[in-house]
């Protein structure tokens, strides 16, 4: 004997996320269900349909024996030869069965072949000027332009060859909300255009029906669901595809709280995901014939092709002028030596391609800003993290770092393109807040509270409009701006990758200049003033020789400090022979040398020797030199310099101090970077560029020593520490 399939399961606040809607054992009662396995055996019915059909069906009976009209045997039939996989698509004939007229639905679907039978009201003829007038319809919406258009076009026709009291179009956002955005309705009804609903009203496993079957009908808000029978222990009849379907019990009170009696629903499907939906509402029970519903269904497939072609000439529209922006921008940045002032040429095509209302473009600390003040731009570029190499988006005031949010003002949307992340090259693009007057169809948000199926989330019991304002966030990057950011940023970076490689090309060749044409002609230049200074007949000759002197040291100098910069940026070691040598001697040697260059500065030198390292001199002594060079720059005047060697845990360690003020805290963190900003253009430093220290970091690391900065009874203090020679460190 059959038994009922009806699973029984409360849909509550609990489980009503995974109410199984496609498996739900039962029908409306407007028609009869038959369905068959494989072999075409009967293997299941809906309750009436031994009444609805006249026959008595029986488990197992081949469906050529089960009574079924000849007609509706024929479909099946067909049904079977159809099958690919286990599915078919619908056969779709009329019948009569004991004078009632049927519209006889005949589908297969994972295995099985189910057989529908929908009582139709209207008549052949009727049905055909129904489908008369969904054919002009078709025809109407196909001509618009626009997709407002298009779906006010499409919700005014529906209702037209269908009859329904409200036909609505709802169009869905990204995080899956919709908004009613076209309505055509008898008078007497409130209007719900405009209105905006939340993606809850539609939960997940509702959403993928949609997609799957596209429309969906209920005849009678009031009716008894007719359960199926079949063989005991059967797997559950999958009506993913079925028109009689049984509908969820929460849709159902819904839809009824919204005072509707009987609905139909279109689904609008694009790219495999739910776009919109025709929604169709009436205030009594209603039925719409099959091939009238087909119809509209046809009618949502060309409103699908429709949106894509008007999408499509859209995006092709902004691709072509997102291309034109890219092309001048490009042709630009190859041509102008500056490229900030590339973008700034370019900036309005730049915010009006991307819809943005400012532009910031900076690039080696150099801020410019279109469209904002200055100061709002450098906390924007303040905020942005380091090493980025792709496109950087915001799009809300959640994702900028919190303490920048108080500062941002109207400012929500950001469009980063990092062209040249070494420089902190940023072609960055804002889009002001949206503030967006929201009208909800109803409070949005879950309500518990007691309706005919228990304590449950119930639809909401009220849709008068309920008004709220969004604020913090700006109008999402579109898909298509964000691809042609992406190909303007690949451009941009193959520009600056260009541009890097040509400037290193032309460094290189300056460097060879200053390493080989330059150095010989200032050795000359030196000789000729050591000539003309123990030569000269005058004081006046001798001072001129001992200037020309110091100039071409000061030179050579900062050719050798260039030079090793270039080594130390290309990767490569500046070169250190390692032998024996006394550091003792080496500081003696050293302070020596600048007594005599400076006679009128003190140099209290303490040292303990011998101190034995493996190292360099000639590089050691670079690091002392330099060391001595900054303490007589930089400290107090008519204030000793302090030289101190001393021995440490298998260490030598030598300090040179002078008095001064502490180095601020910003400065500290880079007193080591090359080109710091401190030493650029310092009055007590003429001739820097701040390499010293940064070469001098370099020559102490290849010794396997360490340098640092401390201050200390009000003296500026830099150390080194060097390991001992293996001999010295082993000795008590």
């Amino acid at each position: 004997m059959p038994e009922s399939m009806v699973a029984p399961r409360q849909v509550d606040l609990l489980n009503c996320a995974d109410e199984p809607i496609h498996t739900p054992g039962s029908i409306q009662p407007h028609g009869a269900l038959v369905f068959l396995d494989a072999d075409g055996a009967v293997e299941g019915w809906s309750a009436n349909a031994d009444d609805r059909l006249g026959t008595a069906l029986a488990l197992g009976v081949p469906f050529t024996a089960a009574g079924l009209p000849d007609d509706v045997v024929d479909l099946v039939r067909e049904t079977f030869d159809a099958m690919s996989d286990g599915e078919a698509a619908p056969a779709v004939g009329a019948v009569s069965i004991g004078g009632v007229d049927y519209d006889s639905v005949v589908h297969g679907h994972k295995g099985r072949v189910i057989v529908e039978f929908e009582a139709r009201e209207e008549t052949p003829d009727a049905v055909a000027q129904f489908a008369i007038k969904a054919h002009a319809s078709i025809e109407r919406v196909r001509r618009q332009k626009s997709i407002d258009g298009l779906l006010q076009t499409a919700v005014r026709q529906v209702r037209d060859f269908t009859g329904f009291d409200r036909v609505m179009a709802y169009r869905f956002r990204g995080d899956d909300s919709g908004d009613v955005v076209a309505e055509a309705h008898r008078e007497g009804l409130v209007a719900y255009r405009g209105q905006r609903y939340p993606a809850s009203d539609i939960p997940a496993q509702a959403r993928r029906l949609y997609v799957l079957n596209t429309l969906r009908m209920i005849a009678d808000m009031t009716y008894d669901a007719v359960p199926m029978l079949g063989a005991p222990g059967a797997a559950p009849l999958d009506m993913s595809f079925a028109v009689l379907r049984s509908t969820s019990p929460i849709h159902v009170e819904y839809l009824r709280n919204m005072g509707v009696a009987a609905s139909m629903s279109v689904s609008i499907v694009i790219h495999g995901r739910l776009w919109g939906l025709i929604a169709c509402h009436h205030m009594a029970p209603k039925r719409v014939p099959y091939s009238v519903r087909m119809a509209a269904d046809v009618l949502a497939q060309v409103i699908a092709s429709t949106v894509q072609s008007i999408e499509a000439n859209f995006e092709a529209g902004l691709a072509q002028r997102a291309a034109e922006v890219r092309t001048h921008l490009v042709e630009s940045q190859l041509l102008e030596e500056d490229p900030l002032e590339a973008l700034v040429k370019h900036g309005q095509e730049l915010m009006a391609s991307t819809r943005s209302q400012a532009m910031i473009a900076t690039q080696f600390g150099r801020t410019v800003c279109l469209g904002l003040e200055q100061e709002d731009g450098e906390r924007v570029v303040a905020s942005l993290p380091e090493h980025v190499h792709d496109l950087l988006l915001r799009e809300g005031m959640q994702d900028w770092p919190e303490n920048v949010r108080p500062h941002l003002g109207k400012w929500a949307g950001l469009l980063g393109m990092p062209f040249d992340p070494p420089s902190g090259g940023w072609c960055l693009l804002l889009r002001t807040e949206q503030i967006e007057h929201v009208v909800w169809g109803g409070k949005p948000g879950k309500i518990e509270t007691v309706g005919p199926l228990g304590v449950r989330l119930t639809p909401r019991g009220s849709f008068e409009a309920w008004h709220e304002t969004v604020r913090g966030r700006a109008h999402p990057w579109e898909e298509a701006i964000l691809t042609h950011a992406r190909m303007t940023l690949g451009e941009l970076m193959r520009v600056s990758n260009a541009r890097r490689a040509q400037t290193e090309a032309t460094r290189s060749q300056l460097l060879a200049m200053l390493g080989h044409d330059l150095r010989d002609p200032l050795h000359s230049i030196n000789m000729a003033g050591m000539v003309l200074e123990k030569t000269a007949a005058s004081d006046t000759k001798g001072t001129l020789g001992k200037r020309i002197q110091s100039s071409s040291s000061r030179m050579q100098r900062m050719i050798s400090q260039v030079l090793d910069m270039s080594r130390i940026d290309r990767g490569l070691a500046l070169g250190v022979a390692l032998a024996p040598v006394d550091l003792a001697a080496l500081v003696e040697d050293m302070v020596e040398e600048a007594r005599l260059a400076y006679p009128t500065i003190v140099y209290e030198l303490h040292t303990i020797g011998p101190a034995f390292v493996l190292g360099d001199d000639s590089r050691l002594g670079q690091v002392l030199s330099n060391l001595l060079s900054n303490a007589r720059h930089h400290g107090e005047p008519n204030q000793p310099i302090g030289v101190r060697l001393k021995l440490e845990a298998h260490h030598a360690v030598v300090s040179v101090s002078n008095h001064g003020a502490p180095i601020p805290a910003e400065a500290e963190a880079t007193l080591f970077n090359p080109y710091k900003r401190s030493s650029l253009n310092n009055a007590r430093n003429r001739t820097g560029m701040g390499l010293g220290l940064y070469i001098a970091q370099q020559i102490v690391r290849e010794h396997e020593g360490e340098i640092g900065y401390r201050h200390e009874d009000g003296c500026v203090v830099f150390t080194v520490r060097l390991p001992l020679a293996p001999r010295q460190a082993a000795q008590p």
